[in-house]
């Protein structure tokens, strides 16, 4: 049952989860802005990473399929 899932625990750590991807998809964000190739390249690795980890808690806990995200 969700209502057994969701605690202060779960909120704690999914929080950290969306704000680690909100931070690199502004990073990936200005890359993109600014036209640098290369930062944009590491920077979509990092949001990627980071939305697998959040995609990957959530799956841990039974409550999304298994995350895949396809190239």
């Amino acid at each position: 049952m969700l209502s057994e899932v969701v605690d202060d625990q779960f909120i704690t750590r999914y929080r950290a989860l969306l704000d680690a991807e909100d931070e690199a998809f502004d990073e990936l964000e200005h890359a993109y802005e600014e036209g640098d190739r290369a930062h944009f390249d590491a920077d979509l690795t990092a949001w990627r990473a980071a939305l697998e980890r959040k995609l990957s808690y959530l799956h841990h806990l039974g409550l999304v399929s298994p995350p895949a995200l396809t190239h």
